[in-house]
């Protein structure tokens, strides 16, 4: 996503806004409009992380990050794994962080990993194209769903019993 032409609507409109008070009101204007660009990247950035998150929660078992390349940001959707998204259908088990809290929101945990599984963590989530921590949530929740779906056991007369010897 492209920001800069929002920054540049921005910065023309606060050098338009001095306009009446003269030249030398306008240039001092230009100035500061030139030294907020970081600032103002920086707090449209904030906002589409806050925007995300909202959508996230929307979208739960899915998710939407915003990451920052070079000086742009720029948004990853992940939707739900085919589990969680069966898991949504059929009420068979929570899929969303928010799914296990009382009042909906997430809380913090503090998880310690050997050095080795958080390596592939990482990687595997790099993989994926989400954050470490929404993979680890989903990992999470995979687990737990996995976990409510009982194992079908077969009928006694399924006929699949073998005798004999094997080589």
């Amino acid at each position: 996503m492209d920001i800069s032409r929002h920054v540049e609507e921005l910065q023309d409109q606060l050098v338009e806004s001095t306009g009446l008070a003269g030249g030398q009101a306008a240039e001092i204007a230009r100035q500061l409009s030139r030294s907020l660009d970081a600032s103002l990247r920086m707090v449209m950035l904030e906002v589409l992380s806050e925007a995300a998150g909202e959508i996230t929660a929307e979208l739960a078992p899915g998710s939407v990050d915003v990451r920052l390349r070079g000086r742009e940001p720029e948004f990853i959707v992940t939707p739900p794994t085919p589990l969680e998204a069966e898991a949504r259908v059929t009420g068979a088990a929570p899929a969303s962080p928010a799914d296990y809290a009382v009042d909906g929101r997430a809380t913090r945990t503090t998880l310690r990993l050997p050095e080795n599984l958080k390596t592939k963590a990482e990687a595997a989530a790099a993989r994926e194209g989400m954050s470490v921590n929404t993979w680890l949530v989903r990992a999470v929740a995979t687990a737990l769903a996995e976990q409510a779906t009982p194992t079908p056991m077969p009928p006694e007369n399924s006929g699949t019993r073998f005798t004999g010897w094997v080589r």
